[in-house]
């Protein structure tokens, strides 16, 4: 095996490989903000005010970036997120922006409503048939139906509904086609663990949860079969790509979703993010031998695309090489 192993012969004999069209940029937009504000939890990720999104999207484009998923953090919160599905609200203008200064990057958005709610779950939440405070699966799809037609006509190539309920993809996809945007893909959280590895990212997007938690909605991290017959449903419904979050720690579930035949898109997390960039602080390890590792293994798993906080750094290290 060794001679297949020389410095010259490796390149040519490698089986998977990381280019800057795997990569999707997660971005997050705060209404709130006039400067770009530093995540302490992310070391090296901000986020930015709506008059400077395009900007930072310019930068990516020219690093060769040709994609962004976007969050939004909004001025106003209530307890049925309104502010999510503003004709003016913070993700509507930033994807207005985006595509006036960049028309050909893809602008993916995130639908939800954890970011715009009081409680900070992921839709309608009410008294459940048990009498317990948790997310309403229908109500919390007509809100969903509502975010994802508004982000659409502002602009969206991509919807990216993140909240794991019950026939999501199918109602989205209907209400897209009804207000006739049967060209904008769906991009499905099909198979999203209740991780504890999402802390940092509800520092970056003001997300946490006021009561209880999310793991009556997303999957809990011991179960495969599941895993996989949520991406099946969701693939059934029409969902265009398929989604394994968190990345790293679910390889085997990525690998086994990949077979179903439609693209996969997989999340390296905020969690996955802060670790490498604090173990790298104290010198315990290479920060870029880390991280091109991490979504090498990502690409060999089956992922078609990889979204990870990464994107910048990565994209220099390319040119590097």
């Amino acid at each position: 095996m060794r001679r297949s192993r020389s410095k010259n012969i490796q390149p040519l004999l490698r089986e998977s490989h990381l280019s800057k069209n795997d990569l999707v940029a997660p971005l997050f937009v705060d209404e709130n903000l006039t400067e770009p504000l530093l995540i302490t939890a992310m070391p090296g990720q901000f986020r930015y005010p709506v008059s400077g999104i395009a900007r930072v999207a310019e930068q990516l484009w020219g690093q060769g970036i040709r994609a962004i998923l976007l969050f939004g953090i909004p001025v106003t919160k209530d307890p049925v997120a309104q502010s999510a599905y503003d004709p003016d609200g913070v993700i509507q203008q930033a994807v207005r922006n985006v595509k006036a200064a960049v028309p050909s990057m893809v602008v993916i958005t995130d639908v939800c409503a954890c970011e715009y709610t009081t409680h900070g779950h992921c839709g309608i939440v009410g008294e459940t048939r048990c009498g317990e405070k948790d997310l309403l699966n229908d109500a919390s799809l007509e809100l969903m139906n509502e975010i994802a037609v508004s982000h659409a006509v502002a602009g969206a190539d991509i919807v990216a509904p993140s909240c794991m309920l019950d026939g999501m993809v199918g109602s989205i996809r209907q209400a897209l086609d009804d207000a006739e945007f049967e060209e904008v893909l769906i991009m499905s959280y099909s198979t999203k663990f209740a991780s504890a590895l999402y802390g940092p990212f509800r520092e970056a997007a003001g997300s946490g949860y006021e009561f209880g938690d999310r793991t009556t909605y997303q999957l809990n991290p011991g179960n495969s079969r599941e895993a996989y017959l949520e991406s099946r449903m969701d693939m059934d419904e029409g969902a265009d790509i398929l989604m394994v979050k968190p990345a790293g720690f679910y390889l085997d579930v990525l690998a086994g979703i990949a077979t179903l035949g439609l693209p996969v898109a997989a999340y390296q997390v905020s969690g996955e993010y802060s670790m490498i960039k604090a173990a790298a602080a104290q010198g315990w390890i290479k920060e870029r031998e880390t991280v091109l590792e991490s979504l090498i293994c990502i690409k060999r798993a089956g992922a078609d695309l990889i979204i990870t906080y990464f994107a910048s750094d990565v994209c220099r290290w390319l040119d590097e090489e």
